[in-house]
């Protein structure tokens, strides 16, 4: 059996950390500087600055923090629009915690339900069906934004409330897809990486192969990583290994969880449902196909066609969220940070996603 306790264990953390070290010091006498990775996975910008694993190797790796948290990379239109509707007394308007407390260009979802809104946090889309099922006279509407790891259950819903024919029930769709998004990174050349920690959790759906183009198309290297200390410090290790060897592999260092291949139930069920979108990014703009619309057979459940959104042009803040997202700015770079822009008084996403950069750096990374 396998034991997760060694994912944590301090003393094999401790060896892993001065392992990693002296690869990074061996890279640094190669190539003149030090090894510049990027995180795609929210979860693991959360955790390389929980443990102080990015904090202790700052002065010999540059870890960058990527476009992988969901809520942050939602453009602000999206936002707004989500918002505004909550604006018809029919509504009942159910999303994931993280949303609520997004800034609007007017006011956020809590505000929104603070004026008497009808806004329930649910922790699963399916709970969303249930509502539907509950509130016949009323138009129930999920918030389906994420990537790869909550697109499938998102199917899930479509398929329960298309057998019961629920026409009160519909789905507002604004899904990212990690393949195009890391080649606009890597075309645009704002920032010369020299491989990626790919992200665990979309492994599990999309599987080591979905990464190949990496390798084929960019001679970019990565390694898809787990999540403790010890798992992190693995992955790095081993993508340095391959960047000191001249090696364009895509190494799967999540084997109990991640496959070749995928789940192949969970890419089924969005192949039935769903095709591909051109959706808009914060920081970055419309990305062709880096999205998902239902298909035509199930346009009944797509918020976006039922419901008639206007919204106006995004206000403007000092907030650099946006080139937080793409790593060319950190935190601390922004003049928001830790002055105007706090957890308790967030001005952009990356401030208050559970897997925000600027969250992370401000618990665990901010110097008093």
């Amino acid at each position: 059996m396998l034991n997760t306790d060694l994912f944590s264990d301090p003393k094999l953390t401790r060896q892993s950390l001065d392992a990693v070290i002296q690869l990074a010091e061996r890279f640094k006498e190669k190539r003149g500087r030090s090894p510049v990775l990027m995180e795609v996975c929210g979860s693991h910008t959360m955790a390389f600055a929980k443990s102080g694993i990015k904090a202790t190797l700052k002065d010999h790796i540059q870890l960058i923090a990527g476009p992988g948290c969901p809520v942050c990379v939602t453009d602000q239109k999206s936002i707004d629009a989500m918002i505004e509707l909550t604006e018809h007394p029919n509504r009942i308007l159910c999303t994931f915690g993280d949303m609520m407390r997004v800034p609007g260009s007017k006011h956020s979802l809590t505000k929104a339900k603070t004026e008497g809104k009808d806004i329930r946090v649910v922790y699963s889309p399916l709970d969303s069906v249930k509502i539907a099922e509950e509130h016949p006279e009323k138009e129930v509407i999920f918030l389906g934004i994420g990537f790869e790891t909550t697109i499938p259950i998102l199917t899930l819903a479509i398929d329960e409330a298309y057998k019961k024919n629920l026409n009160n029930y519909s789905i507002w769709l604004t899904t990212k897809l990690v393949e195009p998004v890391l080649k606009i990174l890597l075309d645009s050349q704002e920032i010369n990486l020299d491989g990626f920690l790919l992200p665990g959790h979309v492994s599990v759906v999309l599987g080591k192969n979905s990464y190949d183009f990496l390798k084929e198309e960019y001679k970019m290297p990565g390694v898809i990583a787990g999540f403790e200390p010890v798992q992190l410090l693995s992955s790095i290790y081993k993508l340095l290994d391959l960047l000191l060897n001249e090696k364009n592999n895509i190494i799967n260092d999540y084997t109990y969880m991640v496959t070749d291949e995928g789940n192949v139930v969970a890419q089924q069920y969005m192949k039935k449902y769903l095709q591909l979108y051109d959706e808009d990014w914060r920081g970055i703009g419309t990305i062709p196909n880096s999205g998902f619309v239902l298909k035509e057979a199930y346009q009944q459940f797509d918020a976006k066609k039922k419901f008639k959104v206007a919204v106006r042009q995004p206000r403007k803040t000092k907030c650099r969220c946006g080139e937080i997202i793409r790593g060319i700015l950190e935190p601390e770079e922004c003049v928001l940070f830790n002055k105007a822009c706090t957890p308790t008084n967030p001005i952009g996403p990356c401030m208050v996603s559970t897997e925000g950069t600027c969250a992370a750096h401000f618990q665990f990374m901010r110097e008093e």
